[in-house]
């Protein structure tokens, strides 16, 4: 089966992500990319890692261009850009639904690894195929609430 590379939900901003400046955190959005890069493999049925196998985050990468505010909606985008043999660059946009806004962008540099050895190996072909790479941004998004 095929997957729409972006994969997108909502979430309403919660008196636990507001800091001392009455906005959202910005510790609060690397979480919030972790969950997407959580929520995303879950959402294909077909998709199982191997045994002993797994994600290592290597690299984050956030950029603020506007805050968030109690209560707002959060439309959260997630693709795959790049696939090199043992690393993926995963991108994410956080979209304010009043405005339409885009609030923060980020991207995260994950290595595929032995879990026993914590060494690199290939990503399988297999896992590939299922989150296609999206290199732009575009409006082909899987939401789910």
């Amino acid at each position: 089966m095929s997957y729409p590379p972006i994969f997108a939900y909502s979430i309403t901003v919660p008196q636990s992500a507001i800091d001392d400046y009455g906005h959202v955190n910005n510790v609060i959005y690397l979480q919030w990319m972790q969950d997407a890069a959580i929520r995303h493999p879950e959402s294909v049925p077909e998709y199982k890692l191997p045994e002993n196998r797994g994600w290592f985050a290597r690299e984050h990468r956030i950029e603020y261009i506007a805050p968030a505010y109690l209560g707002d909606e959060i439309e959260v985008r997630t693709w795959i850009s790049e696939y090199k043999r043992i690393r993926v660059i995963r991108k994410y946009e956080f979209f304010r639904k009043a405005d339409s806004k885009v609030i923060t962008k980020g991207e995260t540099l994950w290595i595929f690894v032995e879990l026993t050895t914590g060494k690199p190996i290939t990503i399988p072909l297999e896992i590939q195929a299922l989150f296609p790479i999206q290199p732009d941004q575009t409006d082909s998004v899987t939401s789910v609430s």
